[in-house]
């Protein structure tokens, strides 16, 4: 179900705007070129992100957004443009130019966007779907004009920039992010072959963001920077500022760096293609899967139609969650491993979607399954809409709405995609209100008009050689795709704009000094039964989030039932003995609360975000979850067999199977060579008795830990947790021993996953334990340059350039018992000996050579920069302080690492290399087609040894 925006509540985001309100009103005139456009301030009692809007003369959209709570600013800048804009035979350009955006431009060196940017302590990233392309950075406050003078350059600037070389890496890059995500992925293709199905021949949706090989393949770097000259413009661009800013400073740097940029060809509204389905089209597709899968898919509305809230609340009753329709008639009684509902909207269209993976033992093919989904539906219609589905629906939607706010990247989003979309930042209000005015009868309309007696497109994916399972013959072939003949655009096709600017845009600007940063101050308290807390105050939303850890993790287990504390997670998400899980997740629901328990190594964590205003009724309800979990033999029996099938089914995923062969090869006989869920074979052996046991043996309050984050004070945040006093007790201690496996070193492991369109690749070695201060944290340090970054050594050759993979990395990564040193990446399956050679030649001259100048300075201003960021979400916070109660630390311990930043010498860091990267301590782990690769591996001079799981 999609992230909702919400009901009416007051949200203190006014207090960090006020203190420049003069200078705002200041700067509405005082620009010529900017136009002022509105400004719309907090509203006591109503809902409202702040901001100002300013439209320049080349038609660029500004919108600034005021929060001085932490010093940052996030910069986004949404091209109205998406692969909806693209031309019949040239899908993907809209990604693949999401891809070109980060390879330089006219003042910009090659590779130096990502470079820059983490360097000023910033994080950055881009994204494109069918409706608009965005680019965002997140940096401390004194470097925005560095990210305005980037992003201004990437806009005026960037075709000079792209060569025929940049061009060929970043297609062979996006080819490598297709295998990877679609090719290669269990289910991968299920949604642009449903796609190709629903919607006529041509239409902007019949086709992938992603986009075709064939397509990217056919196309010349010049028909690329057509698309860019097409919709580039400043007038298709909204430029959104939001942080820690003076606005008119602001506003004459966006002058300064933007308004020499000329306008492109006049951008309009897309239209919407009207379609219909005649007739249900079954369609199917065998695949390297275990589990086959129906999805059936429904033509609905387009986004903010009058119609798509109420289907939004239609989809939550049918399959979202415990208390859905779905869930009940097909996960419950276990005809189902999983089945769920969404309704996505986009720009031009909405699909209803329904989808479920039926469970082996149940003996169910898909068209039995489909017939289960129709009987649900004609369920639904019978039952009717009741008063808890509006109640739940609107309370999860208040609660979406409120932790969409804890981050000013959050914000500046939802005035950027409002603006994008509706011409109007404060859209929310809308928004808002047309979710709050659904009525029942709204609901019961939407599925008349929708879904009764439609047609859908049902798709059937089922394991290669059973096509009898799927849900009926396929009755509709996609049309072939007709290309319309085109010459292919030439240099002198492309009409180039240039601004001409008064000043040398080739000077980076030089950041001021950072502004203090200050780590949120907390409190301490040890409660008599031994629960550690540990506690600070955020007065950004009215929300309160807390994290439970109790020693009672996937180490706590034996080796021949591994999964016995994820099976206990998933048991204390079930009834309990005052309710049933259903009634447990509906009382939840109606507070907008969510808790969700998992199982880690060391620990069973409950993670609980809640408005502060229900946290008593929320806490109450984790009490009783936690405290009195019923143990019904049947919801063990249901989370066993889907934890089975879950552990069967990722072995046909590629990275799980490299996870597990390196986790094995690095621990041999013992818990930490397994995966903490579980395989089919240890989950096997687990007995309801056995979690039982486990429960009452380790789920004790001594030594655990509870970490909080809330606008409340600690004589409330105490009174809270009172009721968790009660809990007395301690688990058994932990007693491991993870010995060195003696794997053999300077040798393959190859796992067989035949046909594999990519190859799963890792090296590395058992190496140091996890420290806060330490030889591990210097060794992170050392790594930055070789793997630890985008712009690093490993990511630049393999991925920018030799267009080899999506993304490579090397890393240190541990805990307190066992760490390691790995290198990994999933790389084309023709040049995976070629990435070998590759990732052996970094690490080797690493190693050798050490760590450059420049390398050593672009370290230490990226890690001691990004103080920042560390701290502005309730999430961040809690991961802070987890560390510090972890490792009890006293806070200084963040004054001790940035003195080691600083410090740490050149000699140093290359004795760590010396020391830490030694190749003949290493094994190589691949995954992918055995038969083609075991020769070009052996060829390399390796011994390769057949590795089964």
């Amino acid at each position: 179900m999609k992230k909702w925006l919400l009901l009416p509540l007051v949200i203190s985001l006014w207090s960090c705007e006020s203190t420049q309100t003069q200078s705002a009103s200041t700067a509405k005139n005082a620009l010529t070129g900017v136009s002022f456009v509105e400004q719309v301030p907090s509203q006591p009692g109503k809902t409202v992100i702040p901001y100002q809007k300013y439209v320049l003369d080349n038609g660029l959209t500004l919108i600034l957004h005021q929060d001085s709570s932490d010093p940052l600013v996030h910069v986004d800048v949404t091209y109205h443009v998406g692969s909806a804009r693209e031309e019949l035979g040239k899908s993907g350009f809209a990604h693949f130019f999401e891809h070109m955006m980060f390879q330089g431009s006219e003042h910009v060196a090659d590779d130096e966007h990502f470079k820059i940017i983490t360097e000023s302590g910033g994080t950055l990233n881009g994204t494109t779907n069918s409706d608009r392309t965005n680019y965002f950075q997140t940096v401390p406050a004194n470097q925005l004009e560095k990210v305005l003078w980037l992003e201004a350059d990437r806009m005026g600037f960037l075709l000079d920039a792209v060569t025929q070389e940049k061009f060929e890496i970043q297609r062979e890059t996006v080819k490598n992010e297709r295998g990877q995500s679609y090719d290669n992925q269990p289910y991968g293709l299920l949604r642009e072959r449903v796609a190709e199905a629903m919607y006529p021949p041509g239409h902007p949706y019949s086709w992938q963001t992603i986009g075709y090989i064939e397509d990217l393949n056919r196309v010349n770097v010049n028909d690329l920077k057509a698309f860019f000259l097409r919709w580039y413009g400043p007038n298709n661009a909204t430029l959104t500022i939001g942080g820690d800013i003076d606005v008119a400073e602001t506003l004459a740097l966006v002058k300064k760096y933007f308004a020499s940029i000329p306008s492109g060809p006049a951008v309009h509204a897309p239209e919407k293609p009207s379609f219909s389905l005649v007739a249900d089209r079954y369609i199917s597709m065998e695949d390297n899967v275990h589990l086959p899968l129906v999805y059936m898919s429904y033509p609905t509305v387009s986004i903010r139609h009058q119609d798509e809230a109420p289907l939004d609340i239609l989809s939550s009753i049918l399959g979202a969650g415990k208390t859905s329709i779905l869930y009940k008639n097909l996960v419950k009684n276990q005809l189902a491993v999983q089945a769920s509902v969404s309704h996505p909207c986009a720009e031009l269209a909405c699909t209803f979607n329904l989808f479920a993976l039926p469970h082996p033992a149940a003996g169910k093919n898909l068209a039995d399954i489909e017939a289960v989904i129709r009987a649900s539906l004609r369920e639904f219609e019978q039952r009717g809409v009741e008063d808890d589905d509006l109640i739940k629906a609107k309370a999860q939607m208040e609660a979406s709405f409120v932790f969409g706010l804890q981050s000013v990247a959050g914000k500046v989003s939802q005035l950027a995609a409002n603006e994008t979309f509706t011409g109007n930042p404060n859209y929310i209000a809308k928004d808002i209100t047309r979710y709050a005015e659904v009525t029942k009868a709204d609901v019961m309309r939407v599925y008349k008009k929708y879904l009764k007696g439609k047609h859908a497109v049902i798709m059937s994916i089922v394991p290669k050689g059973q096509l009898a399972l799927a849900a009926a013959p396929d009755n509709f072939t996609v049309p072939a795709r007709v290309i319309p003949e085109s010459k292919p655009t030439s240099a002198a096709d492309l009409n180039i704009r240039k601004a001409v600017d008064s000043f040398d845009r080739s000077v980076m600007p030089k950041a001021g000094p950072n502004k203090a940063v200050t780590v949120p101050s907390m409190w301490r308290e040890t409660l008599s039964n031994g629960m550690k807390i540990l506690a600070t105050e955020s007065h950004e939303t009215p929300t309160t989030s807390m994290l439970l850890k109790i020693p009672a993790g996937h180490y706590y287990q034996t080796q021949d039932k591994a999964g016995t504390a994820a099976l206990l997670a998933a048991m204390l998400n079930e009834s309990t003995q005052k309710r049933s899980g259903e009634d447990m997740s509906k009382a939840l629901q109606k507070l907008g609360a969510s808790v969700s328990i998992s199982a880690g190594n060391q620990y069973l964590s409950v993670n609980i975000n809640a408005l502060t205003k229900h946290l008593d009724a929320t806490l109450a309800l984790v009490y009783e979850k936690l405290t009195a979990p019923a143990f019904l033999a049947t919801e063990f029996e249901r989370n066993k067999n889907n934890a089975i099938q879950a552990a069967i089914n990722a072995k046909k995923d590629a990275s799980y199977l490299a996870a597990s062969a390196y986790r094995q090869l690095l621990h041999r006989d013992n818990i930490a060579a397994m995966p903490s869920s579980g395989t089919a074979a240890t989950l096997a052996n687990i007995e309801l008795a056995d979690v039982q046991a486990f429960y009452q043996q380790q789920f004790k309050p001594k030594n655990s830990q509870v970490i909080v984050v809330s606008d409340l004070g600690r004589a409330q945040v105490l009174a809270a947790l009172a009721p968790f006093k009660a809990m007395t007790g301690a688990g058994k201690a932990l007693t491991l021993n993870l010995p060195d496996a003696k794997t053999q070193t300077g040798v393959i492991y190859l796992v067989n996953k035949e046909q594999a369109a990519q190859s799963a690749i890792r090296i590395g070695k058992r190496s140091l334990t996890q420290d806060i201060t330490g030889e591990y944290y210097r060794a992170y340090l050392m790594n930055f340059p070789l793997g630890g970054a985008f712009n690093s050594r490993i990511n630049l050759n393999l991925r920018e350039d030799k267009g080899y993979t999506y993304g490579a990395r090397s890393y240190f990564h541990g805990d307190k018992f066992s760490g390691a040193f790995t290198a990994s990446a999933q790389v084309r399956a023709d040049v995976t000996a070629q990435a070998i050679v590759e990732f052996v030649n970094e690490i080797k001259r690493y190693a050798e050579q050490g760590i450059s100048d420049q390398e050593l300075r672009f370290m230490r201003n990226a890690i001691n920069q990004k103080d920042a960021l560390k701290y502005e979400t309730p999430r961040r916070k809690l991961g802070f302080l987890a560390q510090i109660l972890e490792h009890d630390l006293s806070a200084d311990f963040v004054k001790k690492r940035s003195d080691i930043v600083a410090n740490i010498s050149k000699a140093e860091i290359n004795a760590l290399a010396k020391k830490h990267l030694v190749l003949n301590d290493m094994f190589i782990v691949v995954v992918g087609d055995a038969k083609t690769l075991k020769p070009q591996l052996q060829a390399l001079g390796y011994e390769v040894i057949d590795h089964e799981l």
